[in-house]
């Protein structure tokens, strides 16, 4: 990342440009459209050279285009792509959702989260490409963007590329006894595999990782965090060169935090309003002073819950940088698969309260924490 300690300095050879969505008849529709269904190539540059800044901000009549528009980069010719994410997830909105959200390389800006930004420098040698493909049955009426770069002699391959993955799972209740975080239920097993963790990198390559944007949608008021983040470098075992204690502790916050809280690196943009930590919570780190590096390939997931006791809707974007070529991703789950779980409600919640108060032999004052 670029700091101040040596803005001053004047540097040869380099040339800046921008590709924006200005209106070249000198007239103020300042867009494009993006017609539901159509991909538009928004950035084409020849050349070596390093993308420093994109702006994005865009009209619809779709409320979701934030995860039914998908954004793609690609970098020296490569027919696969580097970055494939969701538009809104990629600048870390979730769930198709506008809030603000603050942070170094990334930020979502006012007016209520509506102005996208990404500064992280996004280097090519032999040209670059940013498409946005539209998967919503609506048009985009508007899309306003700047993409803002340096043309350079050359850039070597042995630099890093920029690459951003996005995945999305419904977590499976790993243990026999169910769902006993805490050991509410019965007592907790021990964890000594990744195998069923959830996923976040699974990288192929020379390179180091550099962020994390974590979207987790509760359907229960239990704490969700106490899963392990764990890091395979180079193929290597359980349990790895870095193994962590506990999902709030890989964000950098303790004691099952629930409050928003925006650091430059680290933080919380989005919180639930609801019993406990029932809802939607937006987590992200990022790792650039302390970068997670690989000489082979990395293998990065995170338990959900203490050894994976929790079902929970989990999605992520992962930010590296690796040389090329990079693992081909899997498949983008299509537009029906990337829908949002359905809101547990207040009547959701009553009703377990009906089953319970049923379990404990009908009682006409029972009060809800009484135990068998």
């Amino acid at each position: 990342m670029n700091s101040l300690h040596n803005i001053f300095q004047i540097k040869d050879n380099l040339r800046t440009k921008r590709i924006s969505s200005y209106d070249k008849t000198g007239n103020n529709r300042d867009c494009i459209r993006i017609q539901g269904g159509e991909t538009s190539e928004i950035a084409v540059i020849e050349g070596a050279g390093i993308i420093r800044h994109i702006w994005i901000t865009l009209k619809t009549a779709d409320p979701f285009i934030r995860r039914n528009a998908i954004i793609r980069m690609y970098w020296d010719g490569e027919t696969h792509p580097s970055v494939e994410a969701p538009l809104g997830d990629f600048f870390g909105q979730g769930w198709g959702e506008e809030y603000n959200f603050i942070s170094l390389p990334l930020a979502a800006a006012p007016m209520k989260g509506r102005a996208l930004n990404s500064y992280f420098p996004m280097p090519f040698g032999d040209g670059a490409k940013i498409t946005i493909e539209n998967q919503s049955d609506s048009d985009i009426e508007s899309f306003y963007f700047y993409v803002d770069y340096e043309v350079h002699p050359t850039i070597s391959k042995s630099s890093g590329r920029f690459h951003a993955w996005w995945n999305r799972e419904l977590t499976e209740v790993h243990p026999e006894e169910g769902e006993t975080e805490w050991g509410i239920v019965a007592a907790q097993g021990e964890n000594k595999t990744d195998a069923h963790n959830y996923l976040f990198a699974d990288i192929e390559g020379k390179g180091h990782f550099i962020g994390i944007n974590y979207f987790v949608d509760s359907p229960g008021p239990m704490w969700y965090g106490e899963g392990d983040d764990m890091w395979m470098v180079d193929g290597e075992p359980w349990p790895g060169s870095l193994h962590g204690t506990g999902t709030e502790d890989f964000f950098n916050s303790s004691w099952c935090p629930n409050e928003i809280y925006l650091h430059p690196y680290f933080g919380y943009a989005r919180i639930p309003d609801k019993l406990g930590w029932m809802g939607r919570t937006h987590c992200y780190r990022f790792f650039l002073e302390d970068p997670i590096y690989f000489d082979k390939s990395l293998r990065a997931s995170i338990e959900h819950g203490h050894d994976n006791a929790l079902t929970l809707d989990l999605s992520t974007v992962a930010y590296w940088y690796q040389t090329e070529p990079h693992k081909i991703y899997p498949p983008l789950p299509g537009r029906g698969l990337r829908q949002n779980m359905p809101e547990v409600t207040v009547r959701d919640v009553h009703m377990w309260r009906h089953e319970w108060r049923k379990a404990m032999g009908g009682g006409k004052t029972l009060w809800g924490n009484e135990r068998k």
